[in-house]
């Protein structure tokens, strides 16, 4: 009689950011996202960096990738723009990889779910741009939140999105307003051919977007749903919901051996 093996957690790439601590350069990755991939029943896998010929072999260990927010922006050089403020943080580095390897990932049809600067990343790495300071575009909010005030209030709700119809967002919580924190000075401008809005704020930025001509799970956010995840029932279901599908995605291609 053969025993089935339990099944594995599912594993999430998570890709690190590049920062100098002291005199020396460490990968980095928030805690709170590590801590939201474990709530979504995954195993996070934090990851340095990639060079080209290494990145399709991570994907195969891989059955999600989450990409983190981060202090720094994207390199506007990657959608055809000079450095509008030198005072804000690059970090070349992470675009030089995460960049080809959201590509990847949506080809095989990995389970993509993007926080933040991952949001901007996603949409520049399909081919959208970005405003590098909404708070200076004629009728845009500012998103930005004050660094000054205690990390709570900085991660605190701060306005309304509009769910839109017929997208995942609409699929878990209908067509219906979410409140939301904001703590971004960068966001979409154009948008990506390939991507979807699912929710905008009431100044009309695009607060998320996904991928509906990839074959798998994506969906990718402006806010900060890692925050205080565990208590917060839209972080929730969205953690779950990503969780869902890259347990569906490991059954499908590393089902328990007996």
């Amino acid at each position: 009689m053969s025993i089935q093996k339990p099944a594995r957690p599912p594993v999430v790439l998570v890709p690190a950011c590049n920062r100098d601590i002291g005199q020396h350069p460490f990968h980095v990755a928030g805690k709170k996202y590590v801590d939201a991939v474990r709530l979504s029943g995954a195993l996070p896998l934090i990851v340095p960096s990639a060079s080209p010929d290494e990145i399709a072999t991570l994907l195969d260990l891989a059955d999600g990738v989450l990409l983190t927010g981060s202090a720094s922006n994207v390199h506007p050089s990657h959608f055809g723009e000079p450095v509008l403020d030198p005072s804000l943080p690059l970090d070349p580095v992470r675009d030089a990889w995460t960049l080809p390897l959201i590509r990847q990932a949506l080809e095989r049809g990995l389970p993509l779910f993007a926080i933040c600067r991952g949001f901007q990343e996603l949409n520049v790495a399909l081919g959208g741009s970005l405003h590098q300071a909404v708070q200076s575009v004629a009728g845009k909010h500012d998103h930005r939140a004050c660094s000054s005030d205690p990390v709570g209030v900085q991660y605190g709700v701060r306005h309304g999105v509009r769910v839109q119809p017929g997208g995942v967002l609409a699929g878990l919580f209908g067509e219906t307003d979410l409140q939301v924190n904001s703590v971004h000075g960068q966001g979409l401008n154009r948008l990506a051919p390939s991507l979807r809005i699912e929710a905008l704020a009431s100044d009309g930025l695009v607060e998320a977007v996904s991928v509906p001509t990839a074959p798998g799970f994506s969906l990718c956010v402006q806010w900060h749903p890692e925050w205080q995840a565990a208590d917060n029932p839209v972080s929730i279901a969205l953690f779950g919901a990503f969780g869902a599908a890259c347990q569906a995605y490991r059954d499908r291609h590393r089902p328990p051996s007996c």
